[in-house]
């Protein structure tokens, strides 16, 4: 998969453009799909929070960025349809969009739904991470990122090999120094983000696009 890791979405040109590159064409031509699995796994967020993700009424830009088709995935329901038919939704979508909420609660059911097993296959197709849904692909969040009560530890899916601290910078929680003390946690690579920068992957090339704060902790 080709990868666009954020914070807070496509928030400034530098974002989008890389995202244009990925697609390999217009996202007026392109097909999303969106996940917002992880909006219910955090106990302050709910329906409200997901209808506003799906719809754009947010200010973390996804889904309004003008997608020629918008659909929706909610991992929960993947097991009663049967893959024979939701799988063929994430083969034919351009890009997966995947919104932000607890990263264990969608890690859990990316793997509970066998949407895990499809990842390796989509060469072709751009993930499109928000906080929570660019986390998922690392080894593990920590403690302090954990939300959902029945988690059993602060570990996801190690797509990748370094860990995502998002949200760089917003006070008390967020501060470098908060940021520091994360990473000697984690005890591997990882890197910290604001709002606007995205960290780019591609045929295993990891490029950090920003035009806002970030730094790289190294193992």
């Amino acid at each position: 998969m080709k990868l666009l890791l954020t914070s807070a979405g496509v928030t400034n040109p530098s974002i989008r453009d890389v995202l244009v590159d990925l697609l390999g064409k217009p996202i007026a031509d392109s097909h999303a799909l969106c996940i917002p699995t992880a909006i219910y796994g955090n106990p302050a967020s709910g329906p409200a929070s997901v209808w506003r993700f799906i719809t754009g009424q947010t200010p973390l830009p996804m889904c309004s960025l003008g997608w020629k088709s918008l659909g929706v995935l909610e991992l929960p329901r993947c097991p009663a349809f049967g893959e024979e038919q939701w799988v063929p939704w994430v083969q034919e979508a351009d890009v997966i969009l995947v919104a932000g909420g607890d990263t264990t609660y969608l890690s859990h059911w990316m793997r509970q739904s066998g949407l895990v097993d499809v990842l390796p296959s989509l060469r072709d197709t751009v993930w499109v991470g928000l906080s929570a849904g660019s986390m998922v692909l690392t080894p593990r969040v920590g403690a302090e990122f954990v939300m959902w009560p029945s988690a059993r530890d602060d570990r996801t899916l190690g797509f990748l090999d370094f860990s995502i601290f998002p949200h760089l910078g917003i006070e008390p929680d967020n501060t470098i120094a908060c940021a520091e003390r994360w990473a000697a946690e984690i005890a591997g690579p990882a890197y910290a983000i604001d709002d606007h920068p995205a960290i780019k992957m591609n045929d295993g090339t990891v490029e950090v696009v920003s035009e806002g704060h970030w730094k790289r902790f190294p193992s």
